[in-house]
């Protein structure tokens, strides 16, 4: 049985692990994004504005909420998205002060080509893993991720 330190100890060097990860992670996945012109916080917001795909598009307020960032950030992505003509600015018909987030033909093509640059860049961060050690892998981030809401910190 291990003491309240080496329990510390151990937590403490899997929480520097995970985020040596993460922080590998978002350069292997930005350095495949570059050329796609678009930021890892753009991917993440055109991969949300293209899950309402079928229902009524997002408004800036409910895309700020679903990222769990102030609204001003979400103006920002939206404004660089729509310079890339990815997504759209559209008046809300039954209220036309209210203002949705619609993806164009351009953010969906673009939306393919980043799923594929995610796909390379987790192909190579998981290069040295077995096909075992994957699956093990993704059951312990799920056991990770899927942690009830009131555990978390």
């Amino acid at each position: 049985m291990r003491t309240p330190s080496e329990t510390d100890t151990t937590d403490g060097v899997l929480a520097e692990q995970l985020l040596r990860l993460t922080r590998r992670l978002h350069r292997i996945q930005k350095r495949y994004m570059e050329p796609l012109g678009i930021t890892p916080a753009q991917g993440r917001l055109l991969r949300l504005v293209s899950s309402y795909e079928g229902a009524q598009p997002p408004r800036m307020a409910d895309l700020a909420a679903r990222l769990e960032v102030v609204p001003r950030a979400v103006t920002t992505l939206v404004d660089g998205l729509e310079a890339a003509s990815c997504v759209r600015r559209a008046p809300d018909p039954d209220n036309r002060r209210v203002i949705r987030i619609e993806l164009t033909d351009t953010g969906r093509a673009t939306l393919r080509r980043l799923r594929n640059a995610r796909t390379d860049a987790a192909e190579e961060i998981l290069a040295p893993l077995t096909a075992a050690q994957r699956e093990m892998l993704g059951g312990l981030l799920n056991t990770l991720a899927d942690v009830p809401p009131d555990r978390n910190c």
